[in-house]
């Protein structure tokens, strides 16, 4: 497990199940890396969507994100809501997606969501990633399932600004949802600021972590 220092970062892997996942969940925090880490190396593995137009939603979206970054998408096919049934399929993904990175950070969704396949590739990641910090983003959706993160990433005003903007720009199809609005996504940022001590910020969930000096053998 290795301590996060967001400025020795080197690369940054984003899970999801579904394109949108992780602008909604963790956009800030990705534009806030990115613009400071100019040329992060950023590995993205999405599991469902590819061959539609929600793939390339995601990806123009995802470079929008990304800005100035090493950025790599793969948009895999899993019909959307049956990872439950395609669990050894995307066991097998993530094994190959696995041998192509070596993050410093892994974002995913956490294994609380209600949704069953962000839950379920949230329980499969440490079984991958397992010598990483892993950090599970939130969602909010009609389902009632929002818990308190214990990890909460400050942001600064035009992150969170940028973020809604950038999600409505890139993202049409879901523009029609009754929570996809400026206003959710203002408001849930401003919550969890309020928790932080500042003005807006992402809830992580966290699933281990080392904190302190390693202990020498």
């Amino acid at each position: 497990m290795r301590l996060l220092r967001p400025e020795s970062l080197d690369e940054l892997v984003l899970l999801a199940a579904h394109c949108d996942d992780i602008p909604i969940g963790a956009g800030g925090t990705v534009l806030t890396l990115c613009r400071s880490r100019p040329g992060l190396r950023v590995r993205v593995l999405v599991l469902s969507g590819g061959g539609t137009p929600r793939e390339q939603e995601e990806r123009a979206a995802l470079a929008a994100f990304c800005p100035g970054a090493d950025l790599q998408v793969t948009v895999l096919d899993m019909p959307d809501g049956r990872l439950p049934t395609h669990w050894e399929w995307a066991k097998e993904a993530l094994e190959a997606f696995r041998r192509t990175c070596e993050p410093d950070l892994v974002l995913v969704g956490h294994r609380g969501d209600d949704h069953q396949d962000h839950r379920e590739l949230a329980k499969l990641v440490p079984t991958v990633f397992r010598d990483h910090l892993v950090l599970g983003y939130e969602i909010l959706k009609a389902e009632p399932d929002l818990a308190q993160p214990p990890l909460l990433w400050p942001l600064e005003a035009d992150v969170v600004a940028d973020k809604s903007r950038l999600l409505h720009e890139h993202y049409p199809s879901q523009t029609s949802r009754a929570w996809f609005d400026d206003e959710t996504f203002r408001g849930v940022a401003r919550v969890r600021g309020v928790q932080a001590g500042v003005r807006y910020a992402e809830g992580f969930h966290l699933t281990r972590a080392l904190v302190g000096a390693p202990a020498r053998p």
